[in-house]
This record gives structure tokens, sequence and C-alpha cells, in this order.
């Protein structure tokens, strides 16, 4: 099983519940609908990596996300999360109708920070993403459109979460490929109090 941290322990979750189409202007950027309920995907244990590897097969999308860990059916941690995406490959998968998951859930396409223990206001959270020292993206609760709350309320209605998984939900605008050799740093925010920061530098395919 692969682990995640969380205050500086191991952690292994089980699963990843994913939300997509969450920011209206990231649906825009990519062409798509609005939808009318969540969008829910899953990724599993296999898929979680601590570093970032460009593809050989086509190009390979961050998508810097907040993301939060479950315990006792509740949201207890918070840390940044990458939802890595073969984009070229889910065009063709949307195209057909058919399933994301060779685009969504390759080893290696979950990348998360550590996760730090959050009692606060939740609505204060906020994150962003630097690429080479340059905002790539930034959004939060306030532009969300199903809050976290409510998207663990959804996913409870269906789906057994166990402790230690993980929900990410959704990503801003400004989502693009990543390139060999670039410098990811991703925040989190409660206000403007920096909770969380992770690093990566994207390294070669395995």
């Amino acid at each position: 099983m692969k682990a995640v941290k969380l205050d500086g322990r191991d952690c292994y979750p089980s699963k990843i519940v994913c939300i997509g189409r969450n920011y209206v202007d990231h649906i825009a950027e990519l062409g798509n609908e609005i939808p009318k309920e969540p969008v829910i995907f899953l990724k599993p244990n296999s898929a979680i990596s601590t570093d970032i590897h460009s593809c050989i097969d086509g190009d390979i999308h961050f998508e810097g996300e907040l993301s939060f860990m479950v315990r006792s059916g509740e949201l207890v941690a918070v840390g940044f999360g990458l939802d890595l995406t073969k984009r070229d490959m889910q065009s063709r998968l949307k195209s057909k109708g058919l399933p994301w998951e060779r685009a969504k859930s390759f080893d290696g396409a979950a990348v998360f920070g550590e996760f730090v223990t959050f009692n606060g206001d939740i609505t204060d959270l906020r994150l962003e993403l630097h690429i080479n020292e340059q905002l790539a993206q930034k959004g939060g609760y306030d532009l969300m459109m199903n809050k976290p709350e409510s998207i663990l309320g959804e996913v409870k209605s269906f789906l057994s979460l166990e402790d230690g998984d993980l929900i990410m939900t959704g990503t801003p605008s400004g989502v693009g490929p990543v390139n060999i050799g670039d410098s990811f740093v991703g925040k989190v925010f409660e206000k403007d109090k920096l909770i969380a920061k992770a690093h990566w530098v994207v390294k070669e395919p395995r």
C-alpha cells in the first residue's frame, strides 16, 4: 500500500475520491458543460506518489487541488494534491463515451504533499500553485460549485469511506502540461496563513 503523510506519520488511504468540474472557470477552459450534480471518480491507492513524472505517450497535465483526509466519516486534515491527467487520452475516451481510468488512475496520477490536521473554518481554505516561481493556479472554497461538506455527504450516500481515505475537491483554471525540470510549489492557506506547502521537481518518465 502507498502512504501519504499526516502530521509526519504515514497513513494508507484505501482510495482517493475525486471531484471533476467543480470550478466554473476550469469547466470553461476545457470546453465542458456545467454538470447538474457532482462529477465523481476514483483513483486507487496505487496511483499515489510523492513525485511528478513526465510521460512518453502524450502530455500529462497538472491539476492542483485542495485535498482532504477522512477519519470517522469526517474531514479531519487538509493538504495540497495534484490530479495528474493524460489529457489527450482523456479527450479520446470522452469522445467515445468511455470511462476515464486510463487517463486518471494510472500509477503516479495522484501526487500529495503532507496533510495537516485542520480544526479551523473550512470556508477560509484556498490554494495556490506556483510553477517555476510563477503563479499558475489559485482557488478555494468560495469558488467551488460543490463545497467540501456537501461533497462528503454525496460520497457517503453511496460509498463507504475508510479512515485515511482522501477526497480531492477539483481544480481551478490554469491547468497545463508538466515538463521535465519544472519546479512545482503547492500551498494551502487558511485566509492569509500558510498551513501546508509541498515542492516537487518534475522527473523523467519512469
